[in-house]
């Protein structure tokens, strides 16, 4: 078994099973076999459609999945994905940038075919995350905005950040894949619905699983609440034409128990999170399966 620490260990967040759990692990396994059944899914129903790429999908339209986050964190172990890169990243959005300067520093190269030559992307996810345009010169910072209102209006229907500016669309490098997402508070337990109209299902949504997972655990953290569930719902979810042959060497594989993420405790702060702040435990992924991107 792999055991990554990243900070001295703290105690939070997805109990370790009882021993009398036998059949838990089957039930942590069930978590993540909705990731191989969407995949089966797309093979078998998926109909062929143009992309802007010109690479060609297989495609359906409309598709969720929900990660009970009490269950463990909902890491696809059917390969090994870089959990290096879905933090930084996350990190990344939450500070507002939108140069791929603090990346390069940590080693992540995810958005660099995206990024002009100083390394700008135009006002993507962090921008519209933590400075939404308001058209008196304004700004509105929705993150912080939202953390707010989950502590002091729990039951509002209003708890949405979006990504989607129509009026700043053709600014970005990218449009924003994962488009927008919504908290619902019940029982103590903060769960999280993402909105994301475009999915490349084979090497977008395992991160996209893990950092929403992860932003929903950081969110709870500072609302002193538990983590709830994590809701997936897809647009268009497609599997690229040259990711095939990968997809099914994948579908091959057993999932495996779902690893344990652990928060440092002290941080009370969602912008004082660091890297050094996350632990993941008991991650036995597959190997990794090298897969080319569409850009």
């Amino acid at each position: 078994m792999v055991k990554i620490h990243l900070f001295p260990k703290f105690a939070w967040l997805c109990p370790d099973p009882s021993p009398d759990e036998a059949d838990g692990a089957l039930d942590r396994d069930s978590e993540m076999k909705q990731y191989i059944e969407l995949m089966k899914h797309v093979l078998e129903n998926g109909t062929q459609k143009h992309d802007r790429t010109g690479t060609g999908t297989l495609s359906v339209f409309g598709h969720q999945m929900r990660f009970d986050l009490q269950e463990g964190f909902p890491l696809v172990s059917t390969k090994k994905v870089h959990l290096r890169s879905i933090i930084h990243e996350l990190i990344w959005f939450l500070k507002g940038d939108t140069n791929i300067r603090y990346l390069k520093e940590n080693n992540v190269s995810i958005w660099d075919e995206w990024a002009d030559e100083n390394g700008e992307l135009g006002p993507v996810y962090g921008q519209q995350w933590r400075s939404w345009p308001t058209p008196d010169g304004g700004q509105i910072d929705q993150i912080t905005d939202v953390i707010n209102q989950i502590k002091n209006n729990p039951d509002s229907r209003r708890l949405i950040v979006s990504a989607w500016n129509v009026a700043e669309i053709s600014k970005m490098a990218l449009p924003p894949c994962h488009s927008f997402f919504q908290f619902y508070v019940a029982d103590g337990k903060l769960s999280c619905q993402l909105y994301q109209r475009s999915a490349d299902i084979f090497l977008g949504v395992p991160f996209n699983i893990a950092s929403y997972a992860l932003l929903t655990m950081m969110i709870a953290q500072v609302c002193d609440l538990e983590p709830g569930d994590f809701i997936h719902t897809l647009g268009d979810a497609h599997l690229y034409n040259n990711h095939l042959e990968q997809t099914r060497l994948q579908m091959s594989r057993a999932p495996k128990p779902l690893p344990k993420m652990v928060l440092n405790p002290e941080i009370k702060d969602i912008f004082d999170f660091k890297y050094e702040d996350f632990s993941l435990e008991n991650y036995d992924p597959h190997p990794h399966i090298k897969a080319p991107v569409a850009v």
